[in-house]
């Protein structure tokens, strides 16, 4: 994956579907990738993801899924039928439900990847701790990502933090996609565990995912076209 162009995923965190229109618009061709998340889903509904995907763009639903597992099959069935290409879980959803999710995207003509949230990058030691999760961060993604895996996940969400622990404990031959990402210079917002793009490549990532830094710039296309080169000159 040579091109900086496939690693980058824009973050459409936006509430309408005018709003999001215009980020798409200011990227072009810098980036082949939107995620569509609970705000802009909640906001618009399927109708966006399907018209990013009539544009010819590549969706990424991050929707979470976390619930019993005949309801995350049924609705990984109808995220496929939107087009999507990338779609999330919980990997803390347990087994049943993580095969039910991997089994229903299977059955698609286009099988979208099914990547596993390991531990939000809002997260660290002491708020497991709190919710009573006894394992570091680290511990618990390469659990949750080994479960994850074995139940036919195409990949996993985790921050390029946890990265270099995954290939080697795991190996190379799956997706890691790594939000939290924060180009040189800019804030980090409510994200603990926040690295820059290219540390996050060099860590192990295959993806990133920049949402604020671009949506909020002043020129959204400038501010993508500017993280393409800080993954191109490495760490």
């Amino acid at each position: 994956m040579t091109d900086p162009r496939h690693r980058l995923i824009v973050a459409l965190d936006v509430s309408s579907a005018a709003a999001a229109r215009k980020i798409v618009a200011a990227v072009g061709d810098s980036a082949h990738t939107y995620k569509v998340g609970m705000q802009l889903y909640t906001a618009e509904g399927p109708a966006v993801v399907r018209e990013l995907v009539d544009s010819g763009r590549r969706v990424f639903l991050d929707l979470k899924y976390h619930d019993i597992p005949n309801t995350v099959g049924a609705s990984v069935r109808e995220a496929a039928g939107l087009g999507v290409s990338m779609l999330t879980v919980h990997a803390s959803g347990g087994a049943q439900m993580l095969r039910a999710a991997t089994e229903a995207a299977a059955d698609q003509a286009k099988a979208p990847w099914v990547l596993a949230v390991t531990v939000l990058t809002s997260l660290d030691d002491a708020d497991l701790n709190t919710v009573g999760v006894r394992e570091n961060v680290v511990g618990q993604v390469l659990r949750l990502a080994a479960l994850a895996l074995s139940n036919g996940c195409r990949g996993v969400v985790a921050s390029a933090r946890e990265a270099t622990a995954l290939r080697q404990d795991l190996g190379q031959d799956f997706v890691i996609v790594t939000p939290g990402v924060r180009p040189s210079g800019t804030g980090h917002g409510d994200q603990v565990r926040v690295v820059t793009p290219a540390e996050a490549v060099a860590a192990g990532a295959t993806h990133i995912v920049v949402g604020r830094p671009i949506a909020g710039a002043a020129d959204p296309g400038a501010e993508a076209r500017a993280i393409l080169g800080q993954l191109e000159q490495g760490p």
